[in-house]
C-alpha cells in the first residue's frame, strides 16, 4: 500500500477548468471501478490551490493511468499551473471513517 499527496495551485483563470477536469476523472472512475485507489481531491479555501490524495494498493500500479479523464487531466497540467505540484509520500499514523 502507498498513499501520494500532490498539492499545486493554479492561476485564478484556470481555477474552474481543473475543477472540471478533476470532477471528469472521478465520473469515469465512478463508471469503470478499477479498484485498487482510493482517491480525494480538495480545493482549498483561497480557490486556486488543489490536494490530490491517492492511496493505491499496489505500491507499483496506479490505476489512474489508465484513466482517460485523468490523462486529459494530466495534459496541460503545467500550463492550469502557477506552483507546479509537489509530490509527497505519506506514511499513515491512523485513520478514522475512511
Amino acid at each position: 500500500m502507498k498513499t501520494i499527496l500532490v498539492r499545486y495551485k493554479t492561476s485564478k483563470t484556470h481555477a474552474d477548468a481543473n475543477e472540471e477536469l478533476v470532477r471528469a476523472v472521478f465520473a469515469e472512475l465512478t463508471a469503470s471501478d478499477p479498484g485498487g485507489i482510493r482517491y480525494q481531491t480538495y480545493r482549498l479555501d483561497d480557490g486556486v490551490t488543489f490536494m490530490h490524495i491517492a492511496t493505491l494498493d499496489d505500491p507499483d500500479e496506479n490505476p489512474l493511468m489508465k484513466v482517460a479523464a485523468f490523462k486529459a487531466f494530466q495534459k496541460k497540467l503545467g500550463d492550469r499551473c502557477v506552483e507546479p505540484p509537489v509530490v509527497t509520500e505519506l506514511s499513515p499514523v491512523g485513520a478514522y471513517g475512511l
